[in-house]
């Protein structure tokens, strides 16, 4: 090689990481002068170079060095593929949907967490690089997925010793038997100590037997999912494919209904409603209601903006429309449906509407043609918005009762009748909104 070329090589390597760095954390400008915004965070930057394991730190801590001491890390030969793979992250919404960029985040987010499995994977593809078919071994034609089926059968530590001994508990500590059916068996874990931990680590076969990240000793992946709910481990004990580790069924599953991941061994996502619906039918009552659960936020907040994505489509499409009200729970203190994807789809409010006492705010927008007397059973209820129900005739009389109602908006209802009782006793301020005189 000519020194030149060499030269030229070195000084691209020492600048490399600042050039990836500035292209894809700062602000840029498209051909028309118009500010983009970056690409990245410098936060997920630093990850994605970190998860490579051939990028040299050189003793610089990325979370804390100043822009000097960070110009002498040297990025890896796999942070382009990183940056890729990262930037092409797929959702089940397309680019103008409503929730979008929220479902992009979340997805983004998972990306990151799972970042230490892609570098287990990253140092299997480099060393057994000559022993994978010659057609994939370039590693920008491959996605993260495609990377794994291609190293998941090589050992890195080459290993000699005797396995584990089998497991013969039939439940772990940390963990109970929820359910123990013909053909499948459900393990709860709640707990969010040190026990639930193990459990974890153990149904997950110390993420030597799948890819949870809640099953990985020494990370904190655990405690962050089972704070905002219990992890499931589904599995079918007749499957005679048992790990030799554990004992345990090879092939398992473990849900996650507060994040909406349901993940295979292997940890991919599965489509929880053809299971459901399919060979795992005879758990669709069991967890009907964690299915519910999951639609609120913190028990206390239903918001509702799409009908086709996420915990709401799977919940309809497995139990239907006429159950997603009657199965909330009942401390609700605000209800919004807002049917933003024009789907016509209706929804006549129960007669149970009135178990939720706790309710202050109800605004259902697009999505109702009759609202029951037992609306007025809501002592607390301060604001009502029937808005843009184009089929929505009329009320009930008795919200001119409700102790605590002071605005009703009806904007956009226009066939709806207002009571004659609610002009007498409230202030039109246009647009069909009414201020009441409710208590405060």
């Amino acid at each position: 090689m000519k020194f030149t070329s060499l030269l030229k090589d070195i000084l691209l390597e020492q600048s490399r990481f600042e050039i990836l760095r500035n292209a894809l954390t700062k602000p840029t400008e498209d051909k028309k002068g118009k500010k983009q915004k970056p690409k990245m965070t410098v936060a997920e930057f630093l990850k994605l170079v970190q998860a490579d394991p051939t990028t040299k730190l050189n003793n610089v801590d990325p979370e804390s060095a100043d822009s000097k001491e960070l110009e002498k890390i040297k990025a890896g030969k796999y942070v382009n593929w990183l940056i890729k793979s990262f930037l092409n992250v797929k959702t089940e919404r397309q680019p103008g949907d409503t929730g979008y960029e929220r479902e992009l985040a979340q997805v983004k987010e998972t990306f990151l967490e799972d970042l230490y499995k892609v570098t287990d994977d990253l140092k299997k593809f480099g060393r057994f690089y000559k022993r994978i078919p010659l057609e994939k071994r370039d590693i920008m034609k491959l996605t993260p997925d495609q990377l794994y089926d291609e190293v998941k059968d090589f050992d890195l530590t080459m290993a000699t010793t005797t396995k584990a001994e089998r497991k013969t508990a039939e439940v772990h500590p940390g963990a109970e038997l929820m359910y123990d059916g013909e053909d499948w068996r459900v393990i709860k874990i709640e707990d969010k100590g040190l026990s639930g931990k193990e459990a974890a680590c153990f149904y997950g076969g110390n993420n030597r037997e799948t890819r949870w990240c809640t099953s990985a000793p020494g990370l904190s992946w655990f405690d962050r999912y089972i704070k905002d709910g219990p992890l499931y481990v589904v599995f079918n004990p007749n499957d005679p494919n048992k790990a030799s580790e554990t004992g345990l069924p090879v092939e398992r599953f473990q849900f996650h209904f507060p994040s909406n991941q349901f993940m295979d061994k292997d940890d991919r996502q599965q489509d929880l409603v053809g299971l459901l619906n399919g060979r795992m039918s005879e758990l669709k009552p069991l967890f009907k209601p964690e299915f519910a659960k999951g639609l609120t936020v913190g028990g206390e907040k239903l918001v509702i903006d799409s009908f086709s994505h996420g915990a709401i489509g799977k919940f309809i499409a497995l139990y239907g429309l006429d159950d997603l009200i009657d199965n909330l729970p009942s401390t609700l203190t605000e209800f919004q449906i807002q049917n933003r994807d024009k789907n016509n789809i209706i929804i006549n409010i129960p007669e149970s509407i009135s178990r939720f006492k706790d309710l202050r705010m109800i605004l259902l927008d697009n999505c109702v043609e009759t609202v029951p007397d037992s609306i007025c059973e809501l002592p607390k209820l301060k604001f009502l918005a029937l808005i843009n129900n184009k089929q929505l005739t009329s009320i009930p009389e008795c919200v001119c009762n409700m102790p605590s109602l002071f605005f009703i908006n009806l904007k956009g209802s226009d066939n709806c009748q207002v009571p004659e009782c609610i002009k007498r006793k409230g202030s039109d301020m246009g647009n069909n909104m009414w201020d009441l005189e409710g208590e405060e």
